[in-house]
């Protein structure tokens, strides 16, 4: 390297490589176009693509921590106690994120769950960032 040239700082190139990146050009107004019934015959929507996508879906009534001993000890009839209290409204969960509560519901001797609260994005994306 020449007596008379500043050493190179390869984290300060890079910085100045990121922001310069990060600052947007102009752009079209419109990048997504909004979904209406007028497109070709034959032609899916896109939210048509992902509607068969199976997701799984899991209500929770409680939890528990058991040693083996116990759960090898248990028997048609036992009794598994939870921390979850009668009447408090049950977890839903879309493939292992929370998304909303309710409550059990009895309809023709079928069990179902009446949803009381969804979650919103936002409030997941606060969930997740603590």
């Amino acid at each position: 390297m020449a007596e008379n040239e500043a050493p190179v700082d390869d984290w300060a190139a890079a910085l100045a490589e990121q922001e310069a990146a990060a600052t947007p050009e102009v752009q079209p107004a419109a990048i997504f176009q909004p979904l209406t019934g007028d497109l070709p015959p034959g032609q899916p929507r896109d939210i048509d693509m992902i509607l068969d996508i199976p997701v799984q879906l899991t209500v929770e009534l409680g939890r528990t921590k058991l040693p083996i001993k116990s759960l090898l000890q248990l028997a048609q009839g036992s009794v598994v106690e939870l921390d979850g209290l009668a009447g408090e409204p049950m977890n839903v969960f879309v493939n292992g994120c929370l998304i909303a509560q309710g409550e059990v519901v009895v309809v023709n001797d079928r069990f179902g769950i009446r949803l009381t609260d969804v979650i919103t994005p936002g409030e997941r994306i606060r969930k997740l960032n603590r």
